[in-house]
C-alpha cells in the first residue's frame, strides 16, 4: 500500500520509530533535558532576549489597524518590495517583487515548498553535510534521494573538498541546497568553494537552492556572498532567508525565498497547500524593519552581530579552557568542539551526561548527519553549543564547563 511505502521512507529519514510513533529528535531530548535538570541550555539556537521594542510595537499597531485576517498569498506587497530593496541594496541584485518574491511561514515553510515542488522519485538532491534536520525531511517526504558533500575540519576551520563535490554530482542531480553561512559549524563559505558548486550545478543543469538566513551575523570582517550574486547561478537560484535571526524574533516565522519567476511559481504552487498564509501582522513589522536600515533596525542589528561576535569569544574561550578543540565561528549563533581531546569519543552519550558533569546542554553534531555516514563518524565526538544567550548564562555555562579539566 502507498501509506506503508511512505511509512517506510519516513522511519528511513528518522521522522518515525520502529514502532511507527513520531520519533522524538535529539533536540527535543536535550531540550528536556536540560528543563528536567536545569542545566543552561546551550543546545537549542534561539535567543533568550526579544528583539527590538519599536518592532514589537509596529507589529502590535498591524494587528489593531486590523491586519488580521489572510494576507495575500504571495504575501503583502510591503514585504515583497522590501525583500527586493535589500537585496538590491545589499548584494546589487535586482528582483521584481511581483513575481520573482514568495513570503513564507519562515525559512523552512521555504525549503520544505522547494523540494517538494522541485524535485521528486529519481531526482537526487544535494546539501553539505552537517545539514539543518528539516533538509533531510523534506527531501524523504518528497521521494527524492539525499547525497551530501561533506564539510571537512581542519586548522582553518571547516571547508569543502572539491574532490567531494565534483564526485557527488551525477545526472540525476536535481536540486542543490547550500547553507551559508553554515548551521552548525559556524562556516561562512568563501567565494571559491562558492563558484564551484555554481559551476557544477550549471554543468548538471541543476537548481541552486540557498539558505541565508544568518546572512547578517558573521563576524571579523567575513563577507557573505550570496549564490545568486555569482554568474555560473545566474537564472537558476533560489534565494531563502528570514527575519528571524537578523531581527531575534525567531517565533514570528517570517521568511521569503526569491529567484526567476517560474521557480517561485513553482514553490507558491506547493506552498498554496501548506500553510496557504501566515503572520500576516508580523509581515508589517518585518516590512518596516527591512526598510530601516539605516535607523533603528540597522542600528540594533549592527549592535546584535557586535553582541554575538564577543558572546562567541565568551564561549570559545570556555570551551578552549575545558580542554575542548574548537573551531572558531565566522557566523550564525553556533559553535562546535572537539570533545576527544577530553577523553570523549561518543558525543550523544557526553551530551546526555553533560548536565550532570558541567551543568550544560549541547547537541552532538552527528544530529546533523545521515545515520552512519562518513561525515558522523568523522564528527562522532563533535558537539555544537549556542552562544545566542545573555553573557550571565554563557559565564554560568563557562563555570560549569571548566569542570569537565578538573
Amino acid at each position: 500500500m502507498r501509506t506503508e511505502r511512505w511509512l517506510d521512507v519516513a522511519r528511513g529519514a528518522g521522522l518515525l520509530s520502529p514502532s511507527g510513533a513520531v520519533a522524538q529528535t535529539i533536540f527535543a531530548e536535550m531540550s528536556e533535558l536540560a528543563a528536567r535538570t536545569g542545566a543552561v541550555n546551550l543546545g537549542q539556537g534561539f535567543p533568550d532576549v526579544d528583539g527590538p521594542e519599536h518592532l514589537k510595537d509596529a507589529a502590535v499597531a498591524a494587528i489593531r489597524a486590523g491586519h488580521n485576517q489572510y494576507p495575500p498569498g504571495a504575501g503583502i506587497p510591503q514585504l515583497r518590495e522590501a525583500v527586493a530593496a535589500h537585496q538590491g541594496r545589499h548584494y546589487g541584485l535586482t528582483v521584481d517583487p511581483g513575481t520573482e518574491v514568495l513570503v513564507t511561514a519562515g525559512a523552512t515553510e521555504a525549503i520544505a515548498a522547494t523540494i517538494l515542488a522541485l524535485a521528486g522519485p529519481g531526482d537526487e538532491v544535494l546539501t553539505i553535510e552537517p545539514y539543518y534536520d528539516s533538509y533531510a525531511a523534506s527531501i524523504a517526504m518528497a521521494g527524492a534521494t539525499h547525497r551530501t558533500i561533506a564539510l571537512r575540519p581542519g586548522p582553518d576551520g571547516f571547508h569543502l573538498d572539491p574532490d567531494d563535490a565534483r564526485a557527488a554530482f551525477t545526472d540525476r542531480t536535481r536540486l542543490v541546497l547550500v547553507n551559508t553561512p553554515h548551521n552548525p559549524t559556524g562556516t561562512v563559505l568563501t567565494t571559491a568553494e562558492l563558484t564551484l558548486l555554481a559551476e557544477l550545478a550549471a554543468a548538471r543543469d541543476a537548481v541552486i537552492v540557498t539558505d541565508e538566513v544568518y546572512e547578517h551575523l558573521t563576524y571579523d570582517g567575513v563577507r557573505h556572498v550570496p549564490l545568486a550574486t555569482l554568474p555560473a547561478a545566474a537564472g537558476r537560484t533560489l534565494t531563502i532567508s528570514s527575519a528571524g535571526k537578523s531581527l531575534s524574533f525567531t517565533g514570528w516565522k517570517v521568511g521569503w525565498v526569491h529567484g526567476p519567476a517560474e521557480l517561485v511559481t513553482a514553490v507558491r504552487t506547493v506552498k498554496q497547500f501548506l500553510t496557504y498564509v501566515a503572520s500576516g501582522p508580523f509581515q508589517y513589522a518585518v516590512a518596516g524593519a527591512l526598510s530601516d536600515e539605516d535607523g533603528r533596525t540597522g542600528e540594533y542589528v549592527t549592535g546584535l552581530r557586535t553582541s554575538l561576535q564577543e558572546r562567541r569569544d565568551l564561549l570559545v574561550e570556555s570551551l578552549d579552557a575545558a580542554g575542548f578543540v574548537t573551531v572558531r565561528p565566522a557566523g550564525t549563533y553556533f559553535v562546535v568542539a572537539d570533545a576527544a581531546p577530553l577523553g570523549f569519543d561518543d558525543a550523544v552519550d557526553l551530551c546526555r551526561r553533560l548536565p550532570e558533569l558541567a551543568g550544560v546542554v549541547g547537541i552532538p553534531v552527528s544530529a546533523f548527519c545521515a545515520a552512519g555516514s562518513a561525515t558522523a563518524q568523522g564528527l562522532r565526538s563533535w558537539v555544537r553549543f549556542t552562544y545566542v544567550k545573555r553573557e550571565s548564562v554563557l559565564h554560568r555555562a563557562a563555570e560549569g564547563l571548566a569542570r569537565l579539566r578538573g
